[in-house]
């Protein structure tokens, strides 16, 4: 039964984030043709963070009372009715109402998903279960800008979003007919109110900084995922094609190593792991402006996503942890709300930093918020001695 949902769990997700990866390098060369400035574009970015940021601690503490399918469920339908939806649009404020609603879809995936595999991985294999569901992500995401990228250069942008709506409405079916319903396992906590759940996760200290890391490694997403399509139009005159190829080889290489990073971060010291892979994503991150050619952007980006691969599966084994204790639709709940937080926190404040001082500060500026984030995340997630057993 295990291996039954964890498949099931996994084929889902990699078909929808296919179909989210297909608008990637579409997106924001959409907006700019609409009258997109940098400041619009990080508000039609935050869009999506902020109604999925908002919603997602509610669905985690719902989830843990009402069970996960119906919730993934019903967040795929509304991948798959947003992607028709975008092809509707005719201005920018068209366009920051859509990205709510799609945002409204994506707090009951990802934490669904995670609280899912948490459950399966009571036995003490976290890291590596949440590396497959990474690799399923990533992979997901990677591949799709290739396909979007061919998809911009033969048939128009309009094809992507149609490609994109048609896959999460397939995941959508997959889940239906292969997914039992499924509530979850024990915790070692009564968790009360939703409020009292709230409360007790943030005033552990090792929570925040669990969420502290996670947000500041969604910053990273604005840069890189906004404005690099930008930046190669502008300086490299790049194609579709090759923007697509770009990120793809960030998150595809992230994919392939999550596995084995997760398996390591179920043996050795998660903080470490999480500490060293930031730090290789930020020295990427503060090098992307000095790249001269798409041969140099292919290799940071692929340094970036080595770093991702290595801490990403130890901030969501940490996570998982303190799942056992408040619930594990609770935990990834309030984990993703963090995420969302970052790419709004991201994308407006980034969008505005674009009109100000150029795009090339977008990146400096992230790169050093996320190393300075992810020092103090690991001096508040270290336990103390008599605690270190639970890590």
């Amino acid at each position: 039964m295990q291996k039954h949902i964890l498949l099931t769990i996994l084929s889902a997700i990699f078909i929808s984030f296919v179909g989210m990866g297909i608008i990637v390098p579409i997106l924001p060369i959409y907006a700019a043709e609409l009258g997109a400035t940098g400041f619009a574009l990080g508000v039609i970015i935050a869009g999506f963070a902020l109604s999925g940021g908002v919603l997602q601690p509610f669905v985690g503490v719902l989830s843990d009372r009402h069970g996960k399918k119906g919730f993934l469920i019903a967040g795929l339908l509304i991948f798959g009715i947003t992607g028709y939806t975008y092809t509707l649009a005719s201005s920018v404020p068209h366009l920051v109402i859509i990205r709510v609603f799609h945002g409204a879809g994506s707090a009951m995936i990802v934490p669904m998903a995670m609280a899912y595999i948490s459950d399966l991985s009571a036995g003490g294999k976290t890291g590596k279960y949440l590396g497959m569901l990474n690799v399923a992500i990533f992979a997901g995401i990677g591949g799709g800008p290739l396909l979007g990228g061919f998809f911009l250069d033969l048939w128009g942008q309009n094809s992507a979003f149609y490609a994109m709506g048609l896959l999460s409405l397939l995941s959508a079916v997959f889940v239906t007919i292969f997914l039992p319903g499924k509530k979850g396992f024990a915790i070692q906590e009564k968790t009360g109110s939703m409020l009292v759940v709230f409360q007790r996760m943030l005033r552990s200290r090792r929570v925040m900084g669990i969420l502290l890391s996670r947000m500041a490694t969604m910053i990273i997403m604005v840069p890189t995922f906004a404005f690099l399509p930008l930046l190669m139009k502008q300086y490299l005159t790049a194609s579709g094609t090759e923007i697509g190829i770009v990120i793809a080889t960030r998150t595809l290489l992230n994919a392939v190593f999550q596995i084995p990073f997760g398996s390591l971060a179920d043996r050795w010291n998660k903080n470490r792991l999480l500490l060293t892979g930031s730090t290789i994503i930020s020295i990427g991150i503060l090098a992307v402006p000095f790249a001269g050619s798409f041969t140099t952007l292919l290799l940071l980006f692929a340094l970036i996503g080595l770093g991702e691969s290595i801490s990403w599966p130890a901030l969501g084994a940490l996570a998982a942890k303190e799942g056992h204790i408040y619930g594990h639709g609770s935990m990834m709940g309030v984990f993703n709300m963090a995420m969302s937080a970052g790419l709004f926190i991201g994308a407006m404040g980034v969008g505005a930093l674009v009109d100000l001082l150029g795009i090339s500060w977008a990146f400096y500026i992230v790169a050093f918020l996320l190393f300075a984030s992810t020092v103090a995340a690991a001096i508040m997630i270290k336990p103390a001695i008599h605690e270190k057993a639970r890590l």
